[in-house]
């Protein structure tokens, strides 16, 4: 089969390269997969990886043999899945826990985008508990873990604010569900029940400073690339009756609450009732994936990229 490889120190630092077919443990099927999405922390690697690493995470695709200890779906099922690498490949063997049947009427692009950035938005929210009248903030919101936060957030019964980084990024938010947008977050302003943080940098001090008495915030990474500098004088009165939650990591968020293949169901299950919109900002083919790599790691693209293995 033919698989995208990590290739450092080549212009786009990816290839397409011949790859052993895959073997399936007796808890994994056997996937033809037919849609990847991109994700940064994936995609950044690729550059520091050594050869021999396959990036992917996200997989869209058929089920072409079924798990051997009888568990997941059966040969021929549609199915979104998640796999620790190798998802930029015309296979994966993915575990059934991580595995789950889409609607006839959800595209194997559109499923594609739900294993990281849907199941990261979904478990950040839970964090918060029953969301019905609580101020939810967003950091990131036009990327896909922002853009599936809002709406689910909304879908709960959150009031959803919205932060972006430029003007133009905020466009389309409001019909995802968020209530308000600010391109920006100051120090200063109204206060938050729940905050789901992606940046780093500024955005996580003033997240802090932005939480009310007994609120939490979910630190999901880096994706500014800045560092997170403190006053501590300014936060001596935030800390105590904050919870601060860091280092939020989905496969370890996996294990501990193993419910992927019905968190995975019940988002395929909203796109295909029109409750919620994977926001597909880009889909290309894998043979044209320098094009989508630069595209979203330069952010060029609102919402999530995918690419077709075609």
């Amino acid at each position: 089969m033919l698989a995208l490889y990590a290739a450092p120190g080549t212009a786009h630092a990816i290839e397409l390269r011949e790859a052993p077919d895959p073997t399936p443990a007796p808890t994994e099927a056997l996937v033809r997969v037919r849609a990847t999405s991109l994700n940064l922390g994936e995609t950044r690697r690729t550059k520091l990886a050594t050869e021999s690493w396959r990036p992917g995470w996200d997989i869209g695709g058929d089920v072409i043999q079924a798990a051997a200890d009888g568990s997941g779906p059966a040969a021929g099922t549609r199915v979104v899945g998640l796999v620790f690498s190798g998802a930029w490949a015309e296979q994966a063997a993915v575990p059934t826990k991580w595995l789950a049947p889409i609607p006839d009427n959800v595209s194997y692009a559109d499923a594609s985008t739900l294993p990281v950035a849907g199941l990261t938005a979904l478990k950040a929210l839970a964090v918060g508990g029953l969301l019905v009248g609580k101020e939810v903030l967003v950091t990131g919101a036009s990327g896909g873990v922002g853009q599936f936060a809002v709406q689910l957030g909304a879908i709960a019964g959150a009031r959803v604010t919205a932060v972006v980084s430029r003007p133009e990024r905020a466009e389309g938010l409001d019909r995802l569900g968020a209530a308000e947008t600010l391109v920006g977050l100051g120090m200063m302003g109204p206060s938050f029940d729940l905050v789901v943080e992606s940046l780093a940098g500024p955005a996580l001090a003033a997240s802090i400073m932005r939480l009310r008495a007994g609120g939490t915030i979910v630190s999901l990474g880096s994706s500014s690339r800045e560092p997170s500098t403190f006053n501590l004088n300014d936060l001596s009165g935030q800390l105590g009756s904050r919870t601060l939650r860091y280092k939020f990591w989905l496969f370890e968020e996996l294990e501990r609450q193993p419910t992927g293949d019905r968190d995975l169901g019940a988002l395929a299950r909203l796109i295909g009732e029109g409750k919620l919109d994977p926001q597909v900002g880009l889909e290309v083919s894998w043979h044209d994936a320098a094009s989508a790599v630069l595209a979203l790691l330069e952010r060029q693209v609102p919402g999530k990229v995918v690419l077709r293995i075609d």
